[in-house]
């Protein structure tokens, strides 16, 4: 696979992967997010796999395209996968409500619709 293919299924597996965490928490309210460990989980595993996602793009690709903020999407899957025992729900709803509703349409136009 050419390095462009491969920054491609990379970005798809970003949006695929944002587009799942807007999914779990569509409709529904934190305090309810809070109660429910499985939907916690469902959600840190999307952010980190959007985030493993992005580390694996090329560094080409993310100096070309430096309205992504690459640092700290893979920052944040580094939270979530070393520092586990620290998460704070607040935060990653926020990033879940707030940043990730951003960073969709940053992706979608270098990804095909199929």
């Amino acid at each position: 696979m050419r390095p462009e293919e491969r920054d491609l299924a990379y970005l798809w597996d970003m949006h695929d992967a944002a587009q799942a965490v807007l999914e779990f928490t569509n409709g529904v309210a934190f305090e309810q997010y809070v109660r429910e460990p499985m939907r916690q989980r469902a959600v840190e595993r999307s952010i980190e796999i959007l985030g493993e996602a992005a580390r694996r793009v090329s560094d080409g690709f993310k100096i070309r395209h430096p309205e992504i903020p690459w640092r700290q999407i893979i920052r944040q899957r580094n939270v979530l996968a070393h520092e586990y025992d620290d998460i704070r729900h607040e935060f990653i709803w926020a990033v879940a409500r707030e940043r990730i509703p951003e960073l969709i349409p940053q992706i979608a136009p270098f990804i095909s619709p199929e």
